[in-house]
């Protein structure tokens, strides 16, 4: 057990960790901006790789139909236990909404496909891209609203999910997946150009943030926003992941990949949320830094009691 949890180690997480070791040494030695790189990565990178990825997905309905209602029904899970935790410590609104996007959103796409590939193989990794590309979708309306609603009213956050393009390169994906269209050669390149360039430069940004926040010191309430969400993502929910999918009797080679992809570390997309709209981003950087320093060992050991 111990030599394959160490060759899972050494196979996913050194080439994983090249560009997060780029973005914090650019970060500390030339004070490398990420507000920029969020900027490119919300409003280029991410509508790209969500249409290029829809668009080519070979999946089925059955697959659909059962990670679809997984991914809906453990984040409503999640956003409760969130909710009820915000509640209990009175936390203010900015850190209440960091709060819930570490609690409901994983890095699933940068970090969880290849260890999932590794895992599972080809198999795996076709099941996996239907939960990937819901929560893709998931992360840029109602993550996009969660982020927006600490310093807009409601109205605004909502109206704040439809001025990023995500949400329009989803719709178009899906138009040309119902008409059986696809998009001239070029601009088909273009795109999947594009979608190839999001892992390393939101892992980049994630490295810069790890260096500017790590050393810095928060307040009482974001000291009880950043415990409670190290709590939750790490604690809670791999047992929430459990009950939804014992619900939906979900069993087989997806009951291993969505556990596996539910207990991945707090999302880079989370922290470039927070950053954009203000959600709490110091406690939010915090927490992807730190549940995803512990996933370089808890992950691998789920791994191996999965198999």
């Amino acid at each position: 057990m111990l030599y394959s949890v160490l060759s899972t180690m050494l196979q996913v997480i050194v080439p994983i960790s090249i560009p997060v070791i780029s973005g914090a040494l650019l970060k500390r030695f030339q004070k490398l901006d990420t507000r920029p790189l969020v900027t490119l990565y919300l409003y280029f990178l991410n509508p790209a790789l969500i249409l290029d990825t829809l668009a080519k997905a070979d999946i089925s309905y059955q697959d659909i139909y059962q990670t679809l209602g997984f991914s809906l029904l453990n984040l409503i899970l999640l956003w409760l236990v969130a909710a009820l935790v915000g509640r209990m410590f009175k936390l203010p609104s900015d850190e209440q909404a960091g709060l819930t996007l570490v609690a409901t959103f994983t890095n699933s796409v940068n970090y969880g496909l290849p260890l999932v590939l590794l895992a599972f193989g080809q198999l795996g990794l076709d099941k996996a891209s239907v939960y990937v590309i819901g929560q893709m979708i998931i992360v840029n309306t109602v993550g996009v609203y969660l982020a927006a609603r600490s310093n807009f009213s409601m109205k605004e956050a909502v109206k704040s999910v439809f001025t990023l393009p995500s949400i329009y390169a989803a719709a178009a994906a899906i138009l040309l997946r119902v008409t059986g269209f696809s998009l001239p050669a070029g601009i088909g390149q273009g795109i999947t150009m594009a979608a190839a360039a999001y892992s390393p430069v939101v892992l980049a940004i994630l490295g810069a943030q790890m260096v500017g926040v790590a050393g810095l010191p928060m307040n009482s309430g974001s000291q009880r926003a950043f415990r409670s969400g190290i709590a939750i993502r790490m604690l809670l929910s791999p047992l929430i992941a459990l009950l939804a999918l014992w619900m939906l009797q979900i069993d087989g080679v997806l009951f291993a990949v969505l556990f596996i992809l539910a207990c991945m570390p707090a999302a880079v997309n989370a922290s470039a949320l927070a950053e954009k709209f203000g959600a709490s981003p110091q406690t939010v950087s915090k927490c992807v830094l730190w549940t995803t320093l512990a996933s370089f060992i808890t992950l691998p050991i789920l791994i191996v009691l999965l198999e």
